[in-house]
């Protein structure tokens, strides 16, 4: 059996964008069966899943209302400025206990759990006080995990990723570090707000006491882990890359960002380790109180995204494209480009790649709002639009903001005929292939200037919404010159976590992350490339990316 644990909260621009954040855990079980714990959409959600990925048990808790104690709304607190938002740390405590007691009251059988792994929402960050692991170290079953642990933070409200209070924090790092592309470079991503090392950073500015008396900094996955281990678990390469604090390509904490922090910020975060590291057997705790096997093992945890890329079963030269209310890229690379637009972290499933992550905010919106502009609300005739005019749209191209993007940083609806010039209008057929076209051509772009390349191996795997839509997937096979695969993932993260729960416990990189999943259902076919139909995108891509650089 596996197990998967995830605390989250709703997430507004990544993955997905997985519309919450969450941390997750997973756990392969003696049964062979699989459970994992789940926390999205601001609960903690527990899923059981056997040898065949079949879910047998689900539960959860709900923050705002099993714990309304604790007065949050979708799991945080969003402060008087409006900028500050937090998680309170011991709430996350209290979830927990109450998840595995409702899992116990409902007849699970915890000792068939052999080992333990999960995902968090990635960036948020746990402070913990001189004298905590000693706590942790002597947990008692007889007393809830709150009560034993509600003195050990030394900031109780964390930190998480939709906080954007740290923006001189963000510019001095940029500074330090000799400006944002260097920063990149080493980190993956340039400064941003929600990244760990500025809000540590913050912290040590404006509580400077609470940072001194803090012996640990956990990530959320990190954080998850050391309550199951009942030690401090370290921090894992994959998540540890989304703090910009972290050398991507040496897998090493990079001492000037670390400096351009906070003072000993090297002995409160700890050593690295690679994804699939076993941190050791569960503690005790879990044990007496739960009827946890002593022989369970705690995989090391990492973040959402992370997961996610597991859970979709990435290989050498894949892309996933997550067709959501924000466009969402996963790319396994093997050269990464840092760039200022997308994010590089080390790969959670093969510690010699990487993965790249590339978020479009302009996505299924912008598409049913030509859809009821121009197919009277139907996808039937949108689609039918689609299949009724070609590849390469008679040299039209359009680039459709609604909204200020992402990739890139520009806002505006832009029309462009095939003499070049500017036009206020299309065609309704025009309109439909254009937004699609212009959403793919910019894809492309932007992921091969993070370093993807397209092999003859390459797949494309299609989730979200639009995965539905056979005419939509057509155009990206044709645009990435790639078939074009799809997999129910609705729980990708839950399942990544659960896989790598498995490949930790059966060897880490004694074994092959594609030998784990090679028994997981297959993904189905939807689109195979027209010869003709890419080498028309591959010169339209040309003209893409200079008409994109003027608006930007």
């Amino acid at each position: 059996m596996m197990y998967i644990v995830e605390w989250g909260v709703q997430e507004a621009i990544v993955v997905d964008v997985m519309v919450t954040r969450t941390q997750k855990i997973f756990v392969p079980v003696r049964s062979r069966a699989v459970c994992k714990i789940v926390v999205a959409d601001n609960k903690i959600k527990v899923v059981a899943i056997d040898a065949s990925l079949k879910v047998v048990h689900e539960s959860a808790v709900q923050f705002d209302k099993d714990l309304p104690e604790f007065r949050t709304e979708s799991g945080v607190h969003i402060h008087d400025d409006q900028l500050t938002i937090t998680s309170p740390t011991i709430m996350w405590v209290k979830a927990l206990d109450l998840l595995l007691t409702r899992m116990k009251e409902s007849g699970f059988n915890f000792s068939a759990v052999v080992a333990l792994s999960g995902a968090g929402q990635q960036h948020g960050s746990i402070f913990w006080k001189d004298g905590s692991e000693k706590v942790l170290d002597n947990l008692q079953s007889d007393c809830p995990l709150q009560v034993q642990l509600k003195n050990c933070f030394s900031i109780p409200d964390s930190p998480i990723w939709m906080d954007s209070s740290t923006t001189e924090q963000c510019q001095n790092l940029e500074m330090m570090m000799g400006g944002p592309q260097q920063l990149t470079d080493i980190t993956g991503s340039r400064a941003y707000e929600r990244f760990t090392g500025n809000q540590i950073a913050k912290i040590f500015q404006t509580r400077p006491a609470d940072y001194e008396r803090t012996e640990r900094i956990s990530l959320v996955s990190s954080f998850g882990a050391s309550l199951f281990r009942g030690a401090y678990v370290p921090i894992d390469i994959s998540d540890g890359s989304g703090m910009n604090l972290m050398d991507i390509r040496t897998h090493q904490w990079c001492q000037q960002a670390l400096d351009a922090c906070a003072p000993n910020l090297d002995k409160k975060l700890g050593h690295l380790v690679p994804s699939y590291h076993n941190a050791g057997s569960i503690a005790s705790y879990f044990v007496d109180r739960y009827g946890f096997s002593p022989e369970c093992n705690v995989i090391t945890f990492t973040g959402d995204n992370p997961a996610s890329m597991a859970g979709m079963r990435l290989q050498k030269g894949d892309v996933a494209v997550s067709l959501g209310t924000s466009d969402t890229l996963f790319l396994w690379l093997e050269m990464p480009q840092p760039a200022l637009e997308g994010h590089i972290f080390a790969n959670p499933v093969d510690a010699s790649a990487y993965m790249a992550l590339l978020c479009f905010k302009n996505g299924s919106l912008t598409r049913e709002r030509i859809r009821n502009l121009m197919a009277d609300g139907s996808w039937d005739v949108f689609s039918h639009c689609l299949e009724t005019t070609y590849p390469g749209n008679d040299g039209n191209i359009g680039i459709f903001f609604d909204v200020q993007e992402i990739t890139p940083s520009a806002v505006g609806i832009h029309r462009w005929n095939a003499n070049g010039e500017s036009v206020s209008s299309f065609t309704p057929g025009a309109e439909i292939r254009a937004v699609i076209e212009g959403q793919f051509l910019a894809k492309r772009l932007h992921a091969e200037n993070l370093g993807y390349h397209i092999g003859s191996d390459s797949r494309v795997l299609a989730t979200g919404g639009a995965s539905c839509n056979k005419s939509i997937l057509q155009v990206l096979s044709d645009i990435f010159n790639a078939p074009v695969y799809i997999l129910d993932t609705t729980n990708s993260a839950c399942l990544g976590s659960a896989y790598r729960a498995k490949h930790g416990c059966e060897g880490g990189d004694k074994v092959a992350f594609s030998e784990i999943v090679k028994s997981a259902p297959a993904y189905q076919l939807a689109a195979s490339p027209r010869l003709e139909a890419h080498k028309i995108y591959t010169k339209m891509l040309e003209r893409y990316k200079e008409l994109e650089l003027q608006i930007v």
